[in-house]
C-alpha cells in the first residue's frame, strides 16, 4: 500500500504533480487534430437574480461547419455552491470542469472547510493559464464561473480570457460565438432583483436570441426534446431547473411574440 508523504498541501493538482504526474489532465501538449475538427461548445450566459445567480448554456457543439453533438452539457456543478459554464474546445473545457470539481472537493477534505468563492475562481484561472499553449493553436477554453458566496450572502460571477485573466461582473455576461446576441437580449430582459422564474425566462430568451443570429448556437428543439441547461446557485445550494419549466418559459415567450405580432 502506497502512502502520500511527499506533499502535504491542499491542492489536488499539486499532489498529482508530486506523486503521479502522468495522471495530470493534458491541458496542453501534442494536438492530433486540427482545431477546426475538434468539437466546440458555443453560447453560455450567467447573471444575478434575487437570491443568487443563474448559469445557462445551449446544447449544440460544432466541428467546423458540421454539427458535432446536439445535446452536449455545457454547465457543470463544481461544488455545493458553484458552477462553471464552458465555451470553446469541448474536450479540454469539459476536462477542466471535472478536474476543478475534484480540486475543490480535495481542498475541502484536506482543510476541513470549502475554499472561498473567489479562491475557486482563482483556481480556474490557473487552469486556463496552463491551457494557453493549446489555446494559441485554436483549442481555447473560455468559461464563465458563478456561485453563491456564503460569506457575502450574494451571487457572484466571473468571466475569463485565454491567458487566465479573470474579471468579476456585477450584473450579467455571456460568452461563446453567440455571446454578443445573448448579452443584447439580457440588456433588454434582465433587471435587478428579478425572481427565479423571471430569470429562467431571461435565460431562455437570451439563448433563443443567440440561436436566431448565430448558426453555431442551438436553441430549444421541441421536436427532439432538447432544451438548454439552466442552473441556479443560492444559499441552499445548486439547483438544476427541470426541462418542463424551461419548456413552459419557451412556449410562453412564443405566445407573447405571437400576440405582439397579431396586435401590430
Amino acid at each position: 500500500m502506497r502512502f502520500w508523504n511527499t506533499y502535504s498541501g491542499s491542492s489536488f493538482i499539486e499532489l498529482l504533480k508530486s506523486e503521479q504526474p502522468e495522471l495530470l489532465p493534458r491541458f496542453s501538449g501534442e494536438l492530433q487534430e486540427l482545431s477546426a475538427q475538434v468539437p466546440h461548445g458555443t453560447t453560455v450566459v450567467a447573471f444575478k437574480f434575487d437570491g443568487g445567480v443563474v448559469v445557462a448554456g445551449d446544447r449544440l457543439a460544432t466541428a467546423g461547419m458540421q454539427v458535432a453533438s446536439r445535446d452536449v452539457q455545457k454547465v457543470f456543478r463544481t461544488d455545493s455552491h458553484s458552477m462553471m459554464a464552458i465555451s470553446g474546445a469541448a474536450g479540454p473545457s469539459i476536462e477542466m470542469a471535472r478536474i476543478l470539481s475534484v480540486e475543490l472537493e480535495h481542498y475541502e477534505k484536506i482543510e476541513g472547510e470549502p475554499l472561498e468563492l473567489e479562491g475557486k475562481a482563482n483556481k480556474l484561472s490557473q487552469m486556463i493559464r496552463q491551457n494557453l499553449p493549446a489555446a494559441m493553436q485554436g483549442l481555447a477554453v473560455i468559461p464563465l464561473f458563478a456561485g453563491f458566496d456564503t460569506r457575502r450572502k450574494a451571487g457572484r460571477l466571473w468571466k475569463f480570457d485565454v491567458t487566465g485573466g479573470r474579471y468579476e461582473e456585477t450584473e450579467f455576461d455571456a460568452t461563446g460565438s453567440g455571446g454578443l446576441f445573448a448579452r443584447e437580449s439580457l440588456k433588454q430582459s434582465w433587471r435587478p432583483n428579478q425572481t427565479k422564474s423571471e430569470s429562467i425566462a431571461s435565460a431562455v430568451a437570451a439563448l433563443t436570441a443567440a440561436a436566431d443570429e448565430d448558426r453555431a448556437t442551438g436553441g430549444v428543439d421541441l421536436q427532439r426534446g432538447i432544451f438548454p441547461i439552466v442552473m441556479c446557485a443560492s444559499d441552499s445550494g445548486i439547483e438544476q431547473i427541470p426541462e418542463s419549466d424551461i419548456e413552459a418559459a419557451y412556449r410562453s415567450m412564443l405566445e407573447d411574440s405571437a400576440d405582439r405580432g397579431a396586435a401590430s
